[in-house]
């Protein structure tokens, strides 16, 4: 009778209202995605679909198939809502025009202000005839 080697390791999967870690004792060589399966989280948070998530170590991104260590946590990303790099370009475009608009607004006042000391300069003048 052999003896099956165990390690402990973490599985974590985390929604903006809710996050969860668990402790699993798995057979030494088991994989990120075997883990993942064998920690009953699928059950706790309805939607995860542990074949086609990315999966992570301690924040690095890593194969369903990376095996894990002792004292591993095995981190279950969801997938992303939007497109970081279309984010950033709308908030730049966003700032963008916002500047636009306050030099339109800066100049457009400082236009003014000269039409108005000119013509406030012709106003002095012909009074002071």
């Amino acid at each position: 009778m052999s003896v099956d080697n165990r390690i402990v390791v973490e599985v974590a999967y985390a929604l903006p209202e809710r996050q969860t870690i668990l402790e699993v004792e798995v057979p030494e060589g088991t994989t990120a995605l075997e883990a993942a399966r064998l920690s009953g989280i699928a059950v706790k948070f309805e939607g995860i679909d542990l074949e086609n998530a990315k999966l992570g170590i301690f924040g690095k991104a890593v194969s369903p198939q990376q095996t894990l260590k002792a004292g591993d946590r095995v981190e279950i990303y969801r997938p992303l809502l939007a497109d970081p790099k279309e984010v950033r370009k709308a908030r730049a475009a966003r700032v963008k025009e916002r500047k636009a608009q306050e030099q339109a607004a800066q100049s457009s006042s400082a236009s003014s202000s000269t039409a108005a000391s000119a013509s406030g300069a012709s106003v002095g003048e012909s009074e002071g005839r």
